[in-house]
């Protein structure tokens, strides 16, 4: 629930964002509904603003929404015995919020038998604010006004999730890599800078995790000589 407010701004900007480029409110929510991927539905909406190309559209949505198959793979250790009937369901509802949640939780304790319901909790939970905070923007719409600064709101929910996951000094080395390369690669098209960022900061998560593995085994000899 100490997410909630984070993802409320974020549909508010969406709602609002739609409408002025003068999507009818039964448009943006089936959009909403469809995507469930906030960055890549704001992304899409102003590749439609520019009059892009359909396949720029998908092809832009894509390369943002690729963290959900980075997502998904560390999440399967956890989930993968579950029936379809769960995993299509929760596939559809996987989040940022969702996945930094349930995977801290899941990684530090012994859940395994309840995993399943925290992740259900969380991403409903992040689902539904969602879609009401989208339809709160649509209906609002200029009703709210600009002083607020609604989107300063989007990048501290991100921040809020990234802290509590650095644990140790790859994680922390990803994170700063990863932010590095983002703000350098703003300017790439099509948002490949989130792509690259992201590769950049798995590599160097990895790198640093190699090389304490490496040092712990050569401590090991030495103490056994």
């Amino acid at each position: 629930m100490p997410m909630v407010p984070g993802v409320i701004p974020f549909g508010l900007v969406t709602g609002i964002t739609a409408v002025e480029q003068g999507f009818s409110p039964f448009a943006t929510l089936g959009m909403t509904l469809l995507f469930y991927a906030g960055s890549a539905q704001m992304a899409a909406l102003q590749l439609l603003r520019n009059d892009a190309f359909a396949l720029v559209i998908l092809l832009t949505a894509l390369v943002i929404n690729l963290r959900f198959v980075m997502y998904s793979a560390s999440l399967a250790p956890y989930l993968h015995h579950l029936p379809r009937r769960w995993k299509w369901p929760m596939a559809y509802m996987l989040s940022d919020q969702a996945y930094a949640l349930s995977f801290m939780k899941l990684s530090s304790s012994q859940t395994a038998s309840s995993a399943h319901w925290f992740y259900a909790g969380t991403a409903f939970s992040m689902w539904l604010s969602w879609q009401l905070s989208v339809m709160a923007g649509v209906f609002l719409g200029a009703g709210i006004p600009a002083s607020w600064s609604l989107e300063f709101a989007i990048p501290l929910s991100f921040l809020a999730l990234l802290v509590p996951a650095i644990r140790n000094r790859a994680s922390l080395a990803a994170a700063c890599i990863g932010g590095v390369v983002a703000v350098l690669a703003i300017e790439m098209p099509y948002n490949l800078g989130l792509l690259l960022a992201s590769f950049c900061g798995i590599c160097t998560g990895l790198l640093v995790e190699h090389q304490r593995g490496a040092a712990g085994k050569y401590m090991t000899r030495e103490e056994g000589r």
